[in-house]
This record gives C-alpha cells, sequence and structure tokens, in this order.
C-alpha cells in the first residue's frame, strides 16, 4: 500500500511533466499550422499585341528570368496570358480584362499597349506596369526620364528611333548603288509614324530616296509590294507594329518575289527567309523585365526604377537569300554578323 509520501511524489512528477509540456508549448505553439499556411501566390498578367507563336521565345526567357529570382509560375506565380493576334483593336479589351483580375503587375511588349494598360490600370492602388521593349519612353509621355520615370510604369527601351536609321545604313552597305528604298509601316502605330519622319534625314545623308509603303491589314500587302516595283525601289526596310510582325513569312516571301533585299530587327525575319535582320535581342530584355517585376512584387514602387537599355544586339545574315537574290554581302557586314544562315 503506497504511503502518503509515496502518493506525493506521484503528484509531483505529473506536475513537473504538465510543466514541461506546456514550455514545449509555449516554445512552438502551432508548428503544424506554420507548414499548412500556403505561401501568397502572386499574380503576373501579359499582354501581348502579337500571337502566341510569335511571342514564344520572349515569354520562355522572361519565365526563366523570374525562375532565376525564385518565382515559378504554378508554385507562387501565376501568369495570365492574353494576346491580341496582330489584332490592335482588341487590346484594350484585353488589357481591361486583366485589371479586372487584379493582377500585381501588366507586362506589356510594346509602348502603345504600355499606354493602354496605363489608361486601364488607373485602379487604387493602380497596377504597376513593367514594358519589355519601349521605342521611346519619354517621347510617349509614359516616362519623366530615363533614371527616373516616375508615375506607375517602368522597363527597358528598345531605341527604335536611333537604330531604324542604322538599318538603312546596313541596306545602303549590302547595295552601295542603292538610290531608291520602300519602307513597309503601319500608320496605326504612332512609333512607326514616328520612325518614318525621323528616316528622312539619314536617307538624304545617304543619298536615298524613300517609297511609304502603308499597311493597315493583311490583305494590304500585294498592293504595296506592288507599289515598291512601280517606285523602282531597290530595297526594302520594314518598321515594326503588330500587323507587320504576325506576318513576316508573308513579307519574307513577298521581298523574293519583288527581289527585294530586305531589312527587319528581329531575327525571326531571317529565320522566316528574310535577307537581314538587326537589333535588340528581345528574349535578353524580357528575361531582364522579369529582374523588374521581382523588385516590384517585393514592393519596390515602379517610378523608382530607371529604364534601361539594350546591351545586347543581334546581327543575323541569310546566305540562303543572298544568293537567290544574287547579292554577295560584304565581308565587312559578314565579320559582324552573330549568326549566318547556310
Amino acid at each position: 500500500t503506497p504511503t502518503s509520501e509515496d502518493l506525493g511524489d506521484q503528484l509531483n512528477n505529473r506536475r513537473k511533466i504538465i510543466i514541461a509540456l506546456g514550455a514545449g508549448a509555449l516554445i512552438s505553439p502551432l508548428p503544424s499550422l506554420a507548414q499548412q499556411q500556403p505561401a501568397k501566390i502572386r499574380r503576373i498578367g501579359l499582354l501581348s499585341p502579337y500571337s502566341p507563336a510569335d511571342s514564344t521565345l520572349w515569354y520562355e526567357a522572361f519565365r526563366l528570368g523570374l525562375r532565376d529570382r525564385g518565382w515559378v509560375e504554378g508554385t507562387n506565380i501565376t501568369i495570365e496570358y492574353r494576346y491580341a493576334e496582330g489584332k490592335r483593336e482588341l487590346v484594350p479589351d484585353l488589357a481591361a480584362d486583366l485589371v479586372r483580375l487584379k493582377v500585381d503587375v501588366i507586362v506589356t511588349a510594346i509602348t502603345a499597349d504600355a499606354l493602354t494598360a496605363e489608361r486601364a490600370a488607373k485602379a487604387i492602388p493602380p497596377i504597376p506596369i513593367v514594358t519589355a521593349a519601349w521605342s521611346d519612353p519619354i517621347a510617349s509621355g509614359l516616362a519623366e526620364s530615363l533614371a527616373r520615370p516616375g508615375g506607375n510604369i517602368t522597363g527597358l527601351s528598345q531605341m527604335s528611333y536611333q537604330l531604324a536609321g542604322k538599318r538603312l545604313e546596313l541596306l545602303k552597305e549590302i547595295v552601295p548603288k542603292l538610290s531608291h528604298a520602300a519602307v513597309l509601316w503601319s500608320p496605326i502605330s504612332t512609333t512607326s509614324k514616328s520612325i518614318w519622319k525621323d528616316l528622312q534625314l539619314p536617307a538624304r545623308k545617304l543619298g536615298v530616296q524613300l517609297h511609304s509603303l502603308e499597311v493597315s491589314s493583311p490583305d494590304e500587302f500585294e498592293k504595296a509590294f506592288h507599289a515598291a516595283t512601280k517606285a523602282r525601289a531597290g530595297a526594302l526596310l520594314i518598321l515594326a507594329s503588330p500587323v507587320i510582325v504576325t506576318n513576316l513569312k508573308r513579307i519574307a516571301d513577298l521581298a523574293a518575289k519583288s527581289r527585294l533585299p530586305s531589312i527587319f530587327q528581329w531575327t525571326e525575319f531571317t529565320d522566316a527567309g528574310g535577307l537581314m535582320a538587326y537589333g535588340p535581342d528581345r528574349a535578353d530584355l524580357f528575361r531582364r523585365a522579369a529582374a523588374y517585376v521581382d523588385k516590384i512584387l517585393k514592393g519596390t514602387k515602379p517610378g523608382d526604377l530607371p529604364i534601361e537599355q539594350p546591351i545586347k544586339f543581334e546581327m543575323v545574315i541569310n546566305m540562303k537569300t543572298a544568293k537567290a537574290l544574287g547579292i554577295k554581302i560584304p565581308n565587312s557586314i559578314l565579320v559582324r554578323a552573330d549568326r549566318v544562315i547556310n
């Protein structure tokens, strides 16, 4: 039979166990609940004026850039893709749809979409916007300066105005006797309108007369190339816009049929059969755009992030097309090419 002393010892031991358990609970009160709380999923809206096929490489580079910074689609971010398929009239509704979804940030590809998104995203608080390939942030009125854009938009410039004249110089190098060149562009694009005007000065310096080929829809391409032949154009300079980008293969075929040496700013053109491409590496621009999104998701204001310029450029020559056109590409150009298609 246990004595009163034994019973007292048992009670003391039980009291010590209870106190120890209580202390452990205070140190780590709800370990299982902390593990069960899921990380917040952030939502990114991608607004493209092009088709999925035209944007594949850029968006893959963008996703890789996010992944390098710890953002993985389906894990801690979701990405809402909206494509206008080259139809500018669809962009406002697509932008409004992303705003309705309350995405944390909108990523746009070009200046015109940045303007549209900026108008749609004036919520309270406004949705931040990152533009991966601005033509001219200052001229568009969306940024106060490159160093400090202010407002709710930031991103990267693709130097469209500065490089258009350079592409005309390259055409002159390829066709030294060039006196008439056609410029294929869309009047719907405000950027292309400005570039067309800015091209007049370098054209005069090179002794080249420019002929405007304006296209607003795909059914106008045949007429435009007929006009180039009638104007005795010796080469073709192409300015980027949604109707152009979504029809690069058709443009390359028409240029070959019209026997026009041609140049565009994206390498997709030479892959489609165009003669030459020279411009910023757009995949690199989208990869770098991921760094802006990362900073914004972590709390940085867009207006405090400086607008950066391209650091990687690509020059590609399609030698198959050159041979078909009977053109000898100068060694001075070949040695500068990043890639030659044989």
